[in-house]
């Protein structure tokens, strides 16, 4: 229980991490000071108090995961009230306590904030399904009038024409040519992802 006394100062004052414990009874009996601003004291306090009502239950069904099996930790996504009206997510370890005889004695946390974390992910899901929707129009919408262009100047470039018109239908093909290796290059890419 030392090793434990001595790893539970070192997070209280922690910036990046949160330390929680309750006791048997769902209740409060170290919380970490840097929600203080948010609720004050809630030691004795029940665990409820802090967090979305939805989330209650992910901490009991945790919780118990944690008596059943006391030599792991179990992970649990919590919304915890901000103080302005709004939740902060945070992510928590949660491993059981057991007093000296193996008897439960209570659930030590051990979380950390990712509310950015969680918006970058919701971005970048964003931004991949823009991509794809950008790739399709490219391939689909875009290469079909390319590949009318395309065609055309083929055309053009088989029929009796000065050097100056071959020229500009060669740089037509050329060109034509490019902007499809481009539009399939991407796609490619975009299917790799």
């Amino acid at each position: 229980m030392t090793d434990f006394e001595e790893t539970k100062k070192l997070l209280e004052n922690s910036t990046f991490y949160y330390i929680i414990i309750t006791n048997m009874e769902g209740r409060y009996t170290c919380y970490s000071k840097a929600f203080e601003h948010i609720y004050g004291s809630v030691v004795g306090q029940p665990y409820e108090i802090t967090m979305h009502p939805d989330d209650t239950k992910v901490c009991e069904e945790v919780s118990a995961k944690c008596f059943t099996y006391p030599d792991s930790t179990f992970p649990a996504t919590i919304r915890k009230h901000d103080g302005k009206g709004g939740y902060l997510i945070t992510q928590w370890e949660y491993k059981a306590m057991l007093d000296e005889h193996g008897n439960p004695a209570g659930v030590f946390c051990l979380g950390y904030d990712i509310t950015d974390y969680t918006a970058y992910q919701e971005q970048l899901k964003d931004a991949q399904s823009l991509l794809k929707e950008i790739t399709f129009y490219q391939s689909h919408v875009v290469r079909r009038p390319l590949a009318n262009i395309m065609g055309l100047a083929k055309i053009l470039e088989r029929m009796d024409l000065d050097q100056n018109l071959r020229n500009i239908c060669k740089m037509l093909i050329d060109s034509s040519q490019q902007l499809d290796a481009v539009i399939k290059e991407a796609a490619a890419k975009q299917d790799m992802s």
